[in-house]
């Protein structure tokens, strides 16, 4: 197993940086010290957001979370794909990279991060996947887990396990998304503190907190959608203090990606994590 440069964010709270907020965030961070940039958005040669990209690096660590890989796709991944990731690892450098426990390609792309059966076949697939990323990146990646809304009958792992199994095959970190695991837990019937529970924590280098819209199935039972359009949610709040008591203090990001918010909104919801995380550390 290769030594891979590591995960290097600050113990704080970070953002989900959006160009419309440059000018706030630069001038009032609050408790703010990191942001996480989609990386498919800065892989381009020049311009507006790439300058301002450079001057925020020299202020906020950054975390490069890509969306596109397709981690769990059949096929190998694209090696232009990756060429062009890996240019941005070298000029950005950021403090963390991360991507999906997903597929989101098979001949054409699709704009959605599509479910996995955990399967031994799919184990190998994702794992062989990773080798390829952290090998091609000189980095340690952390892999996310998914929000559900469905569960394979073909599954032979846990979610946790499977997971758990990738790490040790890979030495990748994990990103513990808290409002995934509510998501899922409210879609799929399981407890979400006993997910967490069993979950590796040791591994864990970034966790995420987001909105989520309610709506319901064709049965008229909950459904949650993960939105990241609006505030986290009481129930998620209080499993993130559930789990920072697991994982000890960890950096933690405020994703909000649709119907963004101004700045001042944004930033209550940072001081909000600021505050939940103090206590932890």
């Amino acid at each position: 197993m290769f030594d891979y440069t590591p995960n290097s964010l600050p113990t704080s709270v970070g953002v989900g940086y959006k160009p419309q907020h440059f000018e706030d965030v630069i001038r009032d961070p609050g408790p703010v010290q990191w942001l996480e940039v989609h990386a498919e958005n800065y892989m381009g040669q020049g311009g507006r957001p790439i300058a301002q990209m450079k001057e925020l690096s020299q202020k906020f660590a950054i975390s490069a979370h890509g969306v596109g890989l397709s981690i769990g796709g059949e096929g190998p991944l694209d090696p232009d794909h990756l060429k062009r990731l890996r240019h941005l690892m070298d000029w950005l450098n950021p403090a963390s990279f991360s991507e999906h426990l997903a597929w989101s390609s098979h001949g054409i792309f699709f704009n959605d991060l599509l479910p996995l059966p955990y399967t031994d076949a799919t184990l190998t697939r994702v794992a062989d996947h990773i080798n390829d990323v952290q090998q091609t990146l000189g980095r340690q990646m952390l892999l996310e887990n998914p929000s559900s809304y469905l569960w394979f009958d073909d599954s032979t792992y846990s979610e946790v396990d499977f997971l758990a199994t990738i790490v040790a095959r890979t030495g990748c970190g994990l990103l513990l998304d808290v409002n995934n695991v509510f998501v899922s837990a409210t879609n799929l019937k399981m407890g979400a503190r006993e997910y967490i529970d069993a979950y590796p924590t040791e591994y864990v280098g970034e966790l995420h907190l987001g909105g989520h819209d309610e709506d319901t199935d064709d049965t008229g039972a909950p459904l949650l959608i993960d939105s990241h359009s609006r505030e986290v949610a009481d129930p998620v709040w209080d499993l993130y203090t559930y789990t920072l008591a697991k994982t000890g203090p960890t950096p933690t990001l405020i994703e909000w990606d649709n119907d963004v918010p101004d700045w001042n909104v944004l930033r209550a919801e940072a001081d909000r994590a600021a505050a939940a995380l103090t206590p932890a550390s």
